[in-house]
């Protein structure tokens, strides 16, 4: 729960928009269809941070959004 908690706060977003990031920014430097799937798969990171939502809470039965 500690986990979701953060994920949850502002850090947390923070964190998960740099994770996503860095991943298009590898994908990218990699190229070809592996690039792209790493790229695309970072996509995921970056959409949950920037919109506040945490896709893992649903599992440990927390709120999806932070209130």
């Amino acid at each position: 729960m500690r986990v979701v908690r953060f994920m949850n706060s502002p850090a947390g977003r923070s964190a998960r928009a740099v994770v996503g990031l860095a991943l298009i920014a590898v994908g990218a430097a990699v190229g070809g269809v592996g690039g792209l799937v790493v790229a695309i798969v970072g996509l995921v990171p970056l959409a949950a941070g920037a919109s506040g939502v945490c896709l893992g809470a649903p599992l440990a039965h927390a709120p999806l959004r932070a209130r």
